[in-house]
Parts: structure tokens; sequence; C-alpha cells
């Protein structure tokens, strides 16, 4: 099945103003997360050492085995990402994430990327807004057709190596943040827009768009969808489903 294009889109509702799309990336069109894939190869690539992995195996072997949460597993990664980043020098890691996203560029769900297309070509503006680092989101959207990109910023400090801080938490953790700049910053409109999230953690900016979409949701993303009367997208090998 092929992804239905918004029915209300409005792409010029005015000389200077796009209606935008707005994208959560990991598990969402990527089918993976790029922050797991990228703290597995700076591993592999020795700028963190092995023993980074036990930080948060026990969690990752619970998610796997469904008897714990991806969230618990992630926040591990994401612990261990602060503690072992400090110090790292940025090129290093821009040239690791540039490989990740070679390895990776076309794991792509069929549903999201054909989306994607469509909306481009009916001239939408494309925003991609994720908890992964901005270095790598930025490396992965150019190539996919987003016109601009919001995720995690890193500190740099001297000789261009990371603090182990990050910039602006406190915004690029609410994404409805993110878009309300976004409208401030950028040609865009929110006349005929659409969001594609799959976590719970999408429901502000999803509430913002006139066409929300739940692409293979968690549990509490989709008992708010079905609240909602959203549209809900599941994506399972070669079929897609629209429940």
């Amino acid at each position: 099945m092929h992804p239905q294009s918004p029915a209300n889109s409005l792409t010029s509702t005015t000389s200077t103003r796009r209606s935008v799309a707005v994208f959560d990336i990991d598990g969402t069109l990527f089918r993976s997360s790029l922050f797991v894939e990228l703290v597995e190869a700076l591993i592999r690539e020795g700028l963190f050492p092995p023993e980074t992995r036990d930080a948060y195996a026990s969690e990752e072997r619970a998610w796997q085995e469904r008897r714990g949460s991806y969230d618990a597993y992630l926040n591990m990664m994401i612990a261990a990402f602060m503690r072992h980043i400090k110090g790292v020098h940025y090129a290093d890691f821009a040239r690791v994430a540039e490989r990740v996203v070679e390895r990776n560029q076309y794991r792509l769900y069929t549903y999201t990327r054909d989306l994607l297309r469509s909306l481009k070509a009916q001239g939408y503006y494309l925003l991609a807004i994720s908890q992964s680092p901005k270095t790598i989101l930025e490396k992965f959207c150019k190539g996919i057709g987003f016109d601009k990109v919001y995720g995690r910023i890193y500190a740099l400090g001297p000789e261009n190596r990371f603090t182990g801080e990050v910039v602006d938490l406190h915004l690029i953790a609410n994404k409805a943040n993110i878009l309300k700049r976004a409208l401030e910053k950028e040609p865009i409109t929110l006349v005929g827009s659409v969001g594609v999230g799959d976590t719970e953690s999408d429901i502000p900016f999803l509430e913002m768009v006139e066409e929300p979409i739940c692409f293979n949701p968690n549990l509490a993303l989709y008992r708010h969808a079905k609240r909602e009367a959203w549209k809900v997208v599941v994506e399972r090998k070669d079929v897609v489903y629209y429940l």
C-alpha cells in the first residue's frame, strides 16, 4: 500500500510560506536509532572504551526479551554516552557519524520514505526533530530531502573537544518548542501541516499540526491517538496497516 497524501494540504498559502511536514526520525523514518548505531560505532572505532556497553547491556537484554522498556535501555545508553563523549575530538566524532550514515542511509521504512517523497514533491517544507545528535542527523537527513534539522547539540571546548554538556537541553527536550521556534525562523505555516511520530514524546508537536500521523506507535501514543481519532499506521515486514 502507498501512503495517502494529506487531503487538505495547502503548500502555497502565501508567496513566501510553505506548509510544514514534521518528522521524528528514529524508529519513524529510520528503521533503528541513529543514536544507538552511533554509540556502537564509537565503541567499535575505539573512541569509547569497550566497557561502555556494560552500562546498558542488562537493560538492552531486558528490552529485547520484553522484560524491560526501550526507554530504560536508551536512558542508560545516553548516560554512558555523556560520560564518555567528554574529551572526544569533534573531527573524530564526525568521521564516525559519516560512516554510520553511509552504512544505514537506505535503512528506511517504506511508508514514511514514500510519504516523505510525496510531500517533497508537493512542495512541503520538510522538518526533522530528533533527540539524536545533530551532527549525525544532518548527515542522514541531507540525503533524503529535509530542509531543516533539529537535534541535540553537544558543547565544544578547547581544541574542539566535547565538554560533556548539551546546549539548550530544555529546548530540544520538547519538540513542540522546537516547532514553535521553527515557525518563527523558517518560511513555514501550520496550514495543511503534517506530523509523524512514534512515541508519547511526540504528542506535543503532533497536537500542533493539522494532520498527525502515529507510525508504529508505542502503547502510550496509540491510546492517545485513538482518543483523538488520529491516523495510526503500522508497517510490519512488507505490509502497511491503517488502524
